[in-house]
Formats: C-alpha cells, sequence, structure tokens
C-alpha cells in the first residue's frame, strides 16, 4: 500500500467527514454566543439580587439605629396612663420603639386598659419593665367599667385602700419592720408587686436590720432603700430548739448549714455562742454576721 492509498477517502467518506467539520464549527459558535449571554444574565441576576437585598439592608441598619438610639435613651420615671400617653411620653419610660407601636395598634383596635395589671400584657413587656412602671401607671377613671359606677358610690366611704396614695418626698422614711403594704406603696418606686414581696420577705427573715437587706429582693429599685429605716423589732430563733426542716426556712441557713448545726448538737450538745459555729466548714464569716441577728442560745 502506498502513502497516498492511506489518506485516500471515496465519495461517501468525505460526505460524512464534511458534515461533522460543519457541526463542529456550528457548536462552536452557538458555545461563544450562548455563553457570551449566558455572563450577562448572571450579572444582571447578581444586581438585581443586590438591588432586592438593599431594602432589607436598609431596615436592618435602620433597625440597628434605633436599637442602639433606645439602649442610651435616658429613662425617665412619672406618672402615666397607657390609655392616652403618647408615643414620647411611652420612649421617654424606657419602652423600645416596637413595644409602643404594640400600644397603639392595641389602642387602634378599640382595647382598653382597665387597670395595671393589664399593662402586662402588652407584647413583648418584660417582668422586670412590669415591675418597674407599674408604681405610675395610672389609669384614668374615665375607662373604668360602668358597670361598676353603682358599687363604688356605695362603698365609697369605706373604700380607702384604692385610694391615690401621697408618696413619700425625700427625707421622709417609713419603719421597715412595722409598715404594712399600703404604707410601703406609699415608697417611690413601690407598687402592690414589691410591698408584697417585701412583707412576706420580712416574714421568713423574722424582720429586717438593715433596709439594705432589700437589695437581697430581685429586682428591687435601690432608689427606694433611702426611704426606710429599721427598728429594733426582729423575731429571733432558737438553734437549739428548732428540726432541721425548721432551721433550713430561714433565708439565711440552708439545707448544708441546718445539718451542720444538727450535727454538731447531736455530738457535742448545745450551741452557746455563734462562735461554735466558725469551727463547721459550712459557715463563712459573712454568714455568720448575718445570722448573729436573728439566733438565739
Amino acid at each position: 500500500m502506498k502513502l497516498k492509498d492511506f489518506f485516500y477517502f471515496n465519495r461517501s467518506d468525505r460526505a460524512v467527514l464534511l458534515f461533522f467539520l460543519c457541526l463542529a464549527v456550528v457548536s462552536m459558535a452557538f458555545i461563544f454566543i450562548v455563553g457570551g449571554d449566558g455572563e450577562d444574565t448572571v450579572l444582571e441576576m447578581e444586581d438585581t439580587l443586590s438591588r432586592r437585598e438593599s431594602p432589607y439592608s436598609s431596615y436592618r441598619s435602620h433597625a440597628n439605629r434605633h436599637y442602639i438610639e433606645a439602649e442610651n435613651r435616658q429613662v425617665e420615671r412619672f406618672a402615666f396612663d397607657p390609655n392616652t400617653a403618647d408615643s414620647t411620653e411611652l420612649l421617654r419610660l424606657g419602652l423600645h420603639y416596637w413595644q409602643v407601636r404594640n400600644i397603639y395598634k392595641y389602642r387602634a383596635a378599640g382595647g382598653v386598659y382597665r387597670r395595671p395589671a393589664d399593662f402586662a400584657r402588652l407584647y413583648g413587656l418584660t417582668r422586670k419593665q412590669y415591675r418597674e412602671l407599674e408604681p405610675y401607671i395610672h389609669i384614668s377613671s374615665d375607662y373604668a367599667p360602668a358597670a361598676g359606677l353603682f358599687a363604688e358610690e356605695r362603698h365609697e366611704r369605706r373604700d380607702t385602700t384604692h385610694r391615690y396614695l401621697r408618696k413619700l418626698k425625700v427625707g421622709e422614711q417609713l419603719d421597715l419592720n412595722l409598715s404594712d403594704t399600703t404604707a410601703l406603696q406609699r415608697v417611690p418606686g413601690i407598687g402592690p408587686y414589691f410591698a408584697g414581696r417585701i412583707v412576706r420577705y420580712r416574714q421568713r427573715l423574722g424582720g429586717f436590720y438593715s433596709a439594705r437587706q432589700l437589695e437581697e429582693i430581685e429586682d428591687f429599685p435601690k432608689e427606694a432603700i433611702f426611704f426606710f429605716h429599721t427598728s429594733n423589732n426582729i423575731h429571733k430563733i432558737n438553734v437549739n430548739m428548732l428540726k432541721l426542716n425548721e432551721l433550713k426556712r430561714h433565708p439565711y441557713i440552708n439545707y448544708y448549714q441546718a445539718k451542720a448545726i444538727m450535727d454538731y448538737r447531736r455530738l457535742r450538745g448545745p450551741l452557746h455562742s455563734l462562735d461554735e459555729l466558725r469551727l463547721l466548714k459550712d459557715f463563712t464569716a459573712e454568714d455568720i454576721a448575718r445570722l448573729q441577728h436573728y439566733v438565739i442560745f
């Protein structure tokens, strides 16, 4: 076989070869044209997505700015009616923008706050916020149910507990161990909630030896402490007479400390002074200093 015979194609072979060459050229041209448009399409899609994201990014930035402004706002405390207070007053009280918006939506839908406890149902309001605002919520009588008008007139002379209490002025004080819940609410920042907490904690302790003990109540407003003084009216417990369950009821004696006292009495006899408690690893110097106001032997 000669070399020229190797490269020789008959007519049918040449037709097939020419067809495939044309097909390859057309395919390459198609890929080039469509590929360029695809890149443009991708770029257009990216631009579209960027434009779609920009309003959200703007809103997020706006929301963050409002949050930062809310954190930096100076919080004020003053009497307000949630049925009539405007947005400026509500923001000054420390509420967030979206909480104020929820109040407006509630009022626009016909909702009415008829008593301070109704304000606690505000969506998003925390327990701490309500405790701080409760003493300053004053609902106008115009929003009270009409059905109660006759009852109020009939019991007007006897009803003294729900009248507006005159708040103490700077320099005035109450006896922390003798004041009831009504008197306690005369202290600025103290409402029914904290008044009840004070009385219950006083009963558990046996009385307060210092107004600073009020700081042991969760979220208690520190500015209210200066309106109290304490008298020497404390009920003391005999640590040699009480059982374990009775000992650990006192806020300053936990289970392990009560058990340590019981073991000491069982092994060594009655306690005669607080110095003996210093020998027990469960009692710190701070524990003993607090207990000295409440124990007898």
